[in-house]
């Protein structure tokens, strides 16, 4: 790679800030008493100092630009910084940086300590070196002085990148090649005007320009696990969502199933109909349509820098087959060993439930399926068999949920567990 640390701006370069600081801004501008402005006229506050923007784009004098920007700080510290989300396909490129070898930093006009919260929330913080921005009094705010401390800081062979001529002009005074890009809320000419070095208009262009031909990082792999009725279909939504707001260009995919040929085996072996379908002969059919998704799906999903989301995966043969139907969860296990190879999650989600309450959940919400419709003592057998692999050692994967808390609980308890989990994963 050409370039050896790479310093990014924040705003409109690896988050979509606007609702936030538009919000907030037109939150302290009415606070003392300029009224009239829209969210859309406030725009411009993205990127620039706060006290240059409350002077140019509103009118204030020093003074009231100061008291402004303690208001901003006001309600930005409430709710303004989390008001935010992660451009597509950032953490594939943090992590691929950060296998290569390189130096990453936010260099930003945002105060540090904000910078600092929003790395940790939206999952950037272990991609990161440094966190580089100006105290709450907004002084040294200058992108110059602020690229000036990255260099200083992070050495190496440095390219600044950002959305707005401040960025550019920012790296330029450094000596400093610079990346604009298009995608955030500055425009192309903006950034060909200040002289950027390069120009990418998407996320994927950046990547290319960034890592010129190096491997890129593997996405993560996550499965979702429970008994029928804990409750997956609706925190594998939430999950979905959550990780979409950290910028990963997600891959869903269930078991049985996946591709069509998958798909096809999942009909096969759910259908009610296939009442005469065998202990032994079920358990061949979900390790083929799960070789069929590793290899149709998973793989090339994961190579692709993306984040997989599986409903089910191996684990549920080994207590479904292995527990539920009797046949030996090392038995299910080996069977399954040529289906998978080494594709394995890098977090599983165990949605725990006892399977009273699941499976009366689940049949209270429409017809059973092959397996649903099974005797209690089959779901009793299958809650067991997830408890006994889960109580193995080697489990860190797992993050086990109790999903008989409510709806948000559950939610709330899965995605903490799942972000400290990814923040822990080394990259691959």
């Amino acid at each position: 790679m050409k370039y050896t640390t790479v310093l990014f701006d924040l705003d409109g370069t690896l988050t979509k800030s606007e609702a936030g600081i538009t919000r907030t801004a037109l939150y302290a501008a009415e606070k003392l008493g300029f009224t009239g402005f829209t969210a859309e006229q406030f725009k411009v506050f993205i990127g620039p100092p706060l006290f240059h923007s409350f002077k140019e784009v509103v009118g204030m004098t020093d003074e009231q630009a100061l008291k402004a920007i303690d208001h901003y700080h006001e309600r930005f510290e409430r709710v303004g910084w989390a008001e935010n989300e992660v451009y597509t396909g950032i953490p594939s490129l943090l992590r691929s940086l950060k296998r290569n070898g390189a130096r990453v930093a936010i260099v930003t006009a945002k105060p540090q300590v904000f910078a600092e919260r929003i790395a940790k929330k939206f999952g950037m913080a272990p991609y990161l070196d440094a966190i580089i921005g100006p105290g709450m009094d907004n002084k040294d705010s200058s992108k110059a002085w602020l690229v000036k401390r990255g260099v200083q800081v992070l050495g190496g062979t440095p390219v600044m990148v950002g959305d707005r001529c401040f960025d550019v002009e920012g790296g330029q005074k450094n000596g400093v090649d610079t990346i604009g890009v298009t995608y955030g809320y500055g425009s192309r000419e903006e950034l060909e005007n200040a002289g950027a070095t390069h120009i990418a208009d998407s996320v994927a262009e950046l990547s290319d320009i960034l890592l010129d031909g190096a491997q890129r990082a593997k996405g993560v792999f996550i499965s979702m696990e429970g008994s029928d009725g804990c409750g997956k279909t609706t925190q594998r939504k939430a999950l979905v969502a959550h990780l979409e707001q950290l910028g990963w260009d997600v891959q869903l995919t269930r078991e049985p199933g996946g591709d069509e040929v998958a798909e096809k085996i999942r009909h096969l072996v759910l259908d009610p109909a296939n009442a005469a379908l065998c202990d032994e002969t079920e358990a061949y059919l979900y390790a083929a349509s799960r070789a069929q998704n590793v290899r149709a799906l998973i793989r090339p999903a994961l190579a692709a820098g993306k984040a997989v989301v599986c409903d089910r995966f191996v684990d549920s043969s080994v207590a479904y087959q292995g527990g539920g139907r009797g046949l030996g969860a090392e038995r299910v296990a080996q069977l399954n060993a040529l289906a998978v190879g080494d594709t394995l999650p890098d977090v599983t989600v165990y949605l725990r439930m006892s399977p009273e309450a699941a499976l009366s959940r689940r049949l209270s919400a429409s017809e059973p399926d092959r397996l649903e419709s099974q005797q209690q003592s089959f779901h009793v057998r299958t809650f067991e068999a997830y408890e006994a692999l889960y109580a193995r050692p080697g489990m860190e994967r797992v993050v086990t949920v109790d999903a008989a808390q409510s709806i948000e609980a559950v939610t709330r308890e899965m995605i903490e567990a799942v972000d400290s989990r990814l923040n822990a994963l080394g990259v691959e």
